[in-house]
């Protein structure tokens, strides 16, 4: 019902060089803000829509990174396919409220470690732990990434897009290498996944 839709934010998204896991939750958002505008047409709609949508929202008690996420995807919809600027005053982004980290002590890291039997995941854990790494990050590891001489991590595809270097602990490489032998020396992606990733791909929004 929407593909037109998809078609049009992915070309408009693919002009800012967006990724593809965030056009993807786009997509996912504005088939659920139109479906609950009940609109089918992205001429039918209006300012109004976005504001009864948002303060649906907000009075079900959303978390704030929720509801500006319902926000950007709205934002860019309108923005760039209808050209109606939605005002920053009338549609504030939510404060989110900061908290301190929970930092795990060196014996509970030890513990999750000993205690993860299956050998890719334990080297997962580990990696991300010890250089510091999100998940993105660690998923799109590739094996060229890994210098063994200078006992460091080339991380390309940060969530800034940023590319940076980070440290590559003695214990971590000796995980990596044991995991490379036993998992048939992965030469791209270092930890390779059969799932397509978080979110739902805008192909299987024809389904919905």
């Amino acid at each position: 019902m929407y593909n037109e839709i998809y078609k049009s934010i992915r070309d408009a998204a693919s002009k800012r060089n967006l990724r593809d896991s965030t056009v993807d939750a786009y997509c996912v958002t504005i088939h659920h803000f139109m479906e609950s505008v009940r609109k089918t047409r992205l001429e039918d709609l209006s300012v109004n829509d976005v504001d009864a949508f948002l303060s649906k929202k907000r009075s079900k008690g959303i978390a704030p990174q929720t509801y500006n996420h319902y926000l950007s995807a709205i934002r860019f919809l309108y923005k760039r396919l209808l050209k109606i600027y939605l005002d920053e005053d009338d549609f504030p982004r939510m404060k989110k409220d900061i908290h301190l980290p929970v930092v795990l002590t060196k014996d509970e890291i030890e513990s999750i470690l000993n205690a993860t039997t299956n050998l890719k995941h334990k080297t997962m854990l580990a990696t991300m732990y010890s250089a510091g790494l999100r998940v993105s990050e660690l998923t799109h590891l590739h094996y060229c990434d890994i210098s063994r001489n200078n006992k460091s991590i080339h991380v390309r595809d940060s969530k800034s897009r940023n590319e940076r270097y980070t440290l590559l602990a003695d214990r971590t490489l000796d995980l990596l290498t044991e995991y490379w032998f036993k998992y048939d020396k992965p030469r791209e992606i270092l930890f390779p996944s059969e799932h397509t990733g978080s979110y739902i791909r805008t192909e299987s929004l024809t389904n919905l």
